[in-house]
């Protein structure tokens, strides 16, 4: 499963590509905003940070403004997909930009017919919201089971499923389990991936009973040099 970062913090890009699991980042003009930044200017600098795709939206609704968006999105980075929404008009914007071999993120995707079209319409990632969905009673990742078995029928779709407003790390242990392609997250649910307590008080533990010994594994000038 490959490991997206949701946001537009150019110091939290930079640290958690640092740890090599970064496979991409995805943004959209909320994500933007918040950061406070020019938007050609962030995204030019995460095309620099991640080589994985980096997704940049459109904020048209018409085609013909989308495509002409998507043109200028592209030319920021080889590796920007460009964002666009599952609407009629992005369906056809993300078929003309696929042509163009531009890749294609088709967001906001809250049932297993949009996927489906999505797919038809060459799109290179599908983004299901599965948290949005949990917040009004349903059930985000059963949207996810069914646009993957969807998919699996036919192995001539190519379009990658990648899980969004993903809320905690269980939405991204279901989504592996399923067989998603992608999740992308916002840091903090990145780094508690990572993180258990257990793991924590053992480390704790090991490393006192390593100071009793009162050795080193590098040479006394090596650790002082350090």
């Amino acid at each position: 499963m490959k490991f997206f970062i949701d946001t537009a913090d150019i110091g939290d890009i930079r640290d958690l590509a640092s740890t090599g699991l970064i496979d991409g980042v995805t943004t959209n003009p909320s994500l933007v905003a918040k950061a406070g930044r020019d938007f050609k200017d962030a995204i030019r600098e995460i095309c620099g940070i991640v080589p994985g795709p980096v997704s940049a939206e459109v904020t048209a609704t018409d085609h013909a403004t989308q495509v002409a968006e998507g043109r200028v999105l592209a030319k920021l980075g080889k590796n920007v997909a460009v964002k666009v929404p599952l609407t009629v008009d992005g369906l056809k914007t993300c078929r003309l930009l696929r042509s163009e071999g531009t890749m294609v993120n088709v967001t906001l995707c809250f049932s297993p017919t949009q996927a489906l079209l999505a797919a038809k319409a060459g799109a290179t990632f599908v983004s299901p919201f599965v948290g949005r969905l949990d917040d009004i009673s349903e059930n985000g990742m059963a949207l996810i089971a069914d646009i993957v078995e969807i998919y699996r029928q036919y192995p001539h779709l190519k379009t990658e499923v990648l899980v969004a407003s993903i809320r905690h790390p269980m939405h991204v242990v279901a989504a592996a389990r399923l067989g998603a392609h992608v999740g992308t997250m916002p840091p903090g649910v990145f780094r508690a991936l990572y993180q258990h307590p257990l793991t924590d008080k053992g480390l704790a533990a090991f490393l006192a009973d390593w100071k009793k010994t009162g050795q080193s594994i590098l040479p006394p000038a090596k650790v002082a040099a350090e």
